[in-house]
């Protein structure tokens, strides 16, 4: 099959002829229609992230496919099956702590790495071997526009994120780096579970227009500045009431100050959920003063990426046409031009901005 290889860190991504993966027990082998290029991902491929990927690896975090074969243990897929492929996938043989690798992109622990090492190759390829448990069915429409549909891999992580915190209808939430690709997936997703209202600071002021744009009033955009005592008066302000729940969905090269002044905008019993990469790359770590969060109970939880059965909810809510990919902006690129890819997504990371590899059909 044909499949793009990262040869080494710093090198461009080559497409060249690899064996098919095969899959035994477990395990279903499925056919790339679509998967999504992240905006970082040169980031990655350069070393620059510091990413556990052990090269020669086929990169590529999950897709939109067709199954090709399914193992013995498998009950209701079947051959022909439009579906989703998550890519994180987590070790069976341990209920309570999993170790959990991102296939073909990242891993957590020396765990997460012997796990990597099994399951070594993600979704720029025509093929992929993928866990029976990180098969999802979609729906036929999804067929229709799979380059679309490949956002999965983009909305899933704050819907992971708003779900560890509990995000209830009517709350009002704060996203940390709303105006990121992530953080304009978050806005998107919790009107999508019912938010009352969603604050959305950044300093992109374009990026700020347009989900004031397409959201209406339900979304309260925040000019930041810096100074940290102005911004958190700004963002409570726009709130016109208590802030439930806060997100951080900020990138590595954010301050960790940026992080600490939306979470101190909570409410007094508020939550913040923490997913962004403040401090990642050797930037100063998060500081919370032990006093606020005791007398105020405030409950601050990390959390990476998302649980299993967030696959299933995000996915009704798409079919349900509660969360409407129809306006996102779309770019798609074949596999040869992978290379293309990866640069584009780098310079369209935007808001609802979404880069899409699609494989040859075979």
């Amino acid at each position: 099959m044909q499949a793009a290889i990262l040869t080494q860190f710093g090198a461009p991504l080559t497409v060249r002829e690899v064996p098919e993966p095969e899959a035994g027990g477990g395990e279903v082998l499925v056919e790339v229609l679509a998967t999504c290029v992240a905006p970082y991902a040169a980031e990655v491929f350069s070393g620059e992230r510091n990413y556990p990927l052990v090269p020669p690896v086929v990169p590529g975090t999950g897709g939109v496919g067709r199954v090709v074969h399914v193992g013995p243990d498998a009950t209701r897929l079947r051959a022909g099956d439009l579906v989703w492929c998550d890519s994180t996938v987590r070790s069976r043989d341990d209920a309570l702590t999993p170790d959990i690798t991102l296939q073909g992109w990242s891993s957590r622990g020396g765990g997460g790495a012997r796990l990597a090492r099994y399951l070594h190759d993600g979704s720029f390829a025509e093929l992929m071997r993928v866990p029976t448990e990180n098969v999802f069915p979609l729906p036929a429409a999804a067929g229709d526009d799979p380059a679309r549909w490949a956002a999965l891999s983009v909305h899933l992580i704050p819907y992971g994120g708003l779900l560890a915190g509990g995000l209830a209808a009517g709350e009002t939430l704060l996203v940390s780096g709303a105006t990121g690709n992530l953080g304009s997936s978050a806005v998107a997703v919790a009107l999508a579970m019912g938010a009352g209202r969603v604050v959305a600071p950044g300093r992109n002021l374009a990026a700020l227009d347009l989900l004031a744009d397409r959201f209406g009033p339900r979304v309260r955009p925040v000019p930041l500045t810096g100074d940290e005592a102005d911004d958190r008066a700004a963002m409570s302000a726009a709130a016109d009431g208590p802030i439930d729940m806060v997100i951080d969905l900020l990138p590595p090269s954010a301050p960790s100050s940026a992080a600490r002044t939306a979470a101190m905008t909570v409410r007094e019993y508020g939550r913040v959920v923490l997913m962004g990469g403040v401090g990642m790359l050797g930037g100063d770590d998060l500081a919370l003063p032990y006093p606020w969060i005791m007398r105020n109970s405030i409950t601050v939880r990390g959390q990476w990426m998302y649980p299993r059965t967030a696959n299933v909810g995000i996915i009704r809510l798409i079919t349900s046409g509660t969360l409407d990919l129809a306006p996102e902006r779309v770019r798609s690129f074949g596999l040869n031009a992978v290379n293309d890819a990866v640069t584009y997504a780098a310079s369209h990371g935007g808001p609802f901005d979404r880069t899409a590899l699609i494989p040859p059909t075979r």
